[in-house]
């Protein structure tokens, strides 16, 4: 993994994230395009201020691992599994959760293009320090088990 990236502020780490990820050209281990939002920075970087509510403040901690995140999608050893689809309360096989160094997590949502290639958008990341066991525990992805679901 890269080491960690420390920046001035928040600009400086917002500034990076469109520059380094929005700008495209990052792609999973497997050859899937991941498509960032600049509105994803405030979910990925940011954290709750009471642990219960909105993410409100901005996290530096969080974002020293922005680098992690392209080096993550791009580890062929890295780990993936189905992510969890809380509403339902059921996992989603179109939803890819990487696992890193232990307990680095990044969520991309998968869909297909009008030609049938599978693309991705980015979620989220953080580290799953309490919620490890729960994301190792479902079941693993796989592109076949992804392509039957978005049929």
């Amino acid at each position: 993994m890269p080491p960690l990236l420390k920046l001035a502020d928040e600009a400086a780490y917002r500034a990076h994230y469109e520059l380094t990820l929005c700008r495209g050209g990052i792609f999973t281990h497997d050859g899937i395009p991941v498509f960032f939002r600049r509105e994803e920075f405030d979910h990925a970087f940011f954290e709750s201020s009471t642990r219960r509510g909105e993410n409100d403040v901005f996290s530096p901690v969080r974002a020293e691992r922005i680098d992690w995140i392209a080096a993550a999608l791009a580890d062929p050893g890295a780990q993936r599994f189905q992510g969890w689809l809380k509403r339902e309360r059921r996992h989603d096989p179109t939803r890819r959760v990487t696992v890193v160094m232990g307990d680095f997590v990044v969520i991309i949502a998968l869909s297909k293009r009008r030609d049938g290639r599978l693309k991705a958008n980015f979620i989220t990341c953080y580290r799953a320090d309490n919620s490890i066991g729960r994301i190792i525990g479902a079941p693993l992805w796989t592109r076949e088990d992804c392509v039957n679901a978005l049929r």
